[in-house]
């Protein structure tokens, strides 16, 4: 089951709501920044946990500037709708919102889930989101982001877009390595750790950490490998596989 931390209370809860039925996952990210994109990754990533366990979800994030949307589209974070109210059979809503807006002043029933901000290296100003140099990789910019918790402060800069613009580089290779093999279903006990991951308060390094050291493992076969890293894009939309058929 997909837990969260809730703001509101400080306890996790199920994201979704025990009766089958729609989750609305209201984003909170009225401003043209850094911030707000990672608010908007956030919601992204939940809507795609639910949906790989088989649940309903409908992102909605009402008040979006259009340098916001269209940085939200380069990083594949999917569409999100301008509702603002329930949706025809709407069973359970958790809003996503920044830190600085406190739990309790997020109207409306159902949990909170907080992200906190995301900064420039020290001394230099944030880069706006229609700088070119800040979009040239946008899964470069989406793997940066997912590399550290969502309730933990991010900080970035050229550097750390570049290391994240390698490993992508790396594992794209390695990917279109392993599908040359014959392919092999993702390990049972990785599935585990893959799912036990996400589901924990949407850990995304912890399931950076399992694709890592399923890379590494010599025991598990390169089909396999394969399979796991197709398996746990579903969730990062990170291109893993963008390489496949390219010369080795």
């Amino acid at each position: 089951m997909l837990r969260i931390l809730d703001a509101r209370t400080g306890e996790p809860v199920a994201a979704a709501p025990a009766r089958r039925g729609l989750t609305r996952i209201e984003a909170r990210a009225p401003g043209a920044c850094l911030t707000s994109l990672r608010v908007l990754l956030t919601a992204d990533i939940l809507a795609r946990a639910l949906e790989l366990n088989g649940l309903q979800a409908w992102p909605t994030a009402p008040g979006r500037p259009p340098e916001l949307c269209a940085a939200a589209d380069a990083l594949a974070v999917r569409p999100f709708e301008e509702a603002r109210g329930p949706g025809f059979a709407e069973a359970g809503v958790v809003r996503v919102a920044a830190r600085e807006a406190e739990a309790d002043a997020v109207r409306g029933e159902g949990p909170v889930l907080v992200v906190a901000p995301v900064v420039w290296a020290a001394g230099r100003a944030e880069p706006p989101l229609s700088d070119p140099a800040l979009l040239a990789d946008p899964t470069a910019l989406r793997l940066a982001l997912l590399r550290a918790p969502h309730g933990e402060t991010v900080t970035l800069d050229e550097a750390a877009l570049g290391r994240a613009a390698e490993r992508l580089a790396g594992w794209r290779r390695d990917v279109a390595g392993w599908a040359r093999q014959p392919s092999r279903p993702v390990p049972e006990a990785v599935r585990r750790r893959l799912t036990g991951a996400w589901e924990d308060d949407l850990d995304m390094p912890g399931v950076l950490e399992v694709l890592a050291a399923t890379a590494a493992d010599p025991a598990v076969a390169d089909g396999a490998r394969f399979e796991t890293f197709a398996h746990a894009d579903r969730l990062l939309a990170l291109e893993l596989t963008r390489d496949l058929g390219t010369p080795g």
